[in-house]
């Protein structure tokens, strides 16, 4: 967008010197309109937004060609102008929806990519104490726009350091890496992944979902590391009609009912 707006500004002041200066070469001491150069710069500023009010015209062949290349040019200019002034400011108030918005959240947790199980995690965080309450950020390119409104959205790849640092993922106390059936060994990128988040992370608890875990690779990943089997992330959402992280997190018991007598 910036070269865009540089190409605009130069073209516009390219313009707005060599015009005025060829109508008021090619008019003036011909067109009785045009008496000072004043009324060449007025001319163009009224011609360049395709106004004309009409009180300055050129009347020779020169200064009528240089209207048509000051019109064009305008339109050119002003309707780019806009349309990027536009595109910025709907950028701006839509940060969050759209996923360009820096979380500033602390102690959170961040999910990368939204996937089915990502989206069944969400719906039990408050089923666990040391996960319920906090803020979440999803880092993905799999959706467009932000899915939930209560959670932060991160529009991006999370492999990207970028994407990882505008997570906040430097001050996330819980990390869960699902596995992204995109890719060819959908494994090994996410354990890329998981080794790119410790470089900035090394205190959170990270979960990473596997296919086929490999303890050779996880080896050099650290402590801190739990696997979540993707077969096993399935059982539970069929058999429990939810994701169950008992294993891993104490659940909210369930309130009592009560009988009557």
């Amino acid at each position: 967008m910036f070269r865009q707006v540089r190409f605009i500004l130069v073209l516009f002041l390219i313009t707005g010197l060599a015009a005025p200066l060829l109508f008021w070469t090619y008019e003036h001491g011909i067109n009785p309109s045009v008496k000072t150069y004043d009324d060449a710069l007025w001319w163009w500023f009224v011609s360049s937004t395709t106004v004309g009010y009409g009180d300055v015209s050129p009347i020779t062949a020169m200064g009528r060609a240089t209207a048509v290349l000051t019109i064009l040019v305008g339109i050119y200019c002003y309707t780019n102008f806009i349309a990027l002034t536009a595109e910025s400011l709907h950028g701006l108030t839509n940060r969050h929806r759209l996923g360009t918005a820096q979380v500033e959240a602390t102690d959170h947790i961040v999910i990368c990519d939204y996937t089915a199980f990502a989206d069944e995690l969400l719906q039990v965080l408050d089923r666990h104490p040391a996960l319920a309450g906090r803020k979440v950020a999803l880092v993905t390119d799999l959706v467009q726009v932000r899915p939930y409104p209560q959670h932060y959205f991160v529009s991006g790849v999370p492999i990207n350091p970028t994407a990882l640092k505008q997570a906040n993922i430097s001050a996330a106390a819980f990390i869960f890496v699902f596995s992204n059936i995109r890719f060819q060994n959908a494994d090994l990128k996410s354990i890329h992944t998981v080794s790119r988040i410790r470089k900035l992370n090394a205190h959170a608890r990270i979960f990473i979902e596997l296919s086929n875990a490999n303890p050779d690779l996880l080896a050099h990943l650290g402590d801190g590391i739990t696997v979540l089997a993707s077969r096993d992330l399935l059982e539970s959402v069929l058999r429990d009609r939810g994701l169950d992280l008992s294993a891993h997190f104490p659940a909210i018991p369930a309130a009592n009912t009560l009988r009557p007598s």
